[in-house]
């Protein structure tokens, strides 16, 4: 965490309040991801983390706001996917390439995540503007510089000059997001995990480039 921690009431926080606070956060974090989000209570929170539900509130108006905070972090934990193609070739076997690290690096992102993201999903799908914005903000990581990619293909003649840079982009990255929140449910298709990142890598080529991929 960068900059102050600050309680509910508007002290800053500490170094041991600090630690305390990102306890309850990791444990609300490993909470979620044997719970549904509306089962989990401040007082199962504060147990898990060794304090008290008083302590909770110091720092967290609610579960929900806690919830809120492990999504932020996790926004900022997304930024790191920028990398995966911005300023990255999408020509030749470097174009290949480009495609493989985007997929491995979006599905290992949510797994890593998959409790707060899934959190993140059912707020967003139930209206909520806030898990709203911060699920955007999370795809839109990768979604600019994908649109950003196709855009300069474009511009030198190497996609056709019809294609939408931003559909393009947004129909790749919503592909991914469902593939990457389903990871489990493949195999009960019979596809395994060593297969997925292959076919994914494929078409995010396909959408990119309009071509089949040099390996």
């Amino acid at each position: 965490m960068t900059g102050q921690v600050r309680t509910v009431d508007g002290r800053v926080a500490g170094r041991r309040g600090q630690a305390t606070r990102q306890k309850l956060l990791d444990c609300l974090s490993e909470m979620l991801s044997s719970s549904a989000y509306r089962d989990v209570k401040v007082i199962d929170v504060a147990r898990k983390a060794g304090t008290s539900p008083a302590t909770f509130y110091q720092y967290f108006p609610d579960v929900e706001g806690a919830v809120l905070e492990l999504a932020e972090q996790t926004v900022a934990d997304s930024a790191a996917l920028t990398g995966l193609v911005q300023g990255r070739s999408w020509v030749g076997k470097a174009g290949w390439q480009t495609a493989q690290e985007l997929v491995d690096g979006f599905l290992e992102f949510w797994r890593k995540n998959d409790a707060i993201l899934r959190v993140v999903d059912l707020g967003a799908a139930e209206g909520d503007k806030r898990f709203y914005k911060l699920r955007m903000k999370i795809l839109n990581s990768v979604n600019s510089s994908l649109a950003e990619s196709v855009a300069e293909l474009r511009s030198k003649g190497k996609v056709d000059k019809d294609v939408n840079p931003a559909a393009v982009a947004g129909a790749l990255v919503t592909m991914l997001a469902a593939a990457a929140s389903h990871q489990k449910g493949f195999s009960s298709w019979g596809v395994k995990q060593a297969e997925l990142k292959p076919s994914l890598s494929l078409l995010v080529h396909l959408g990119i480039t309009g071509k089949k991929p040099t390996r």
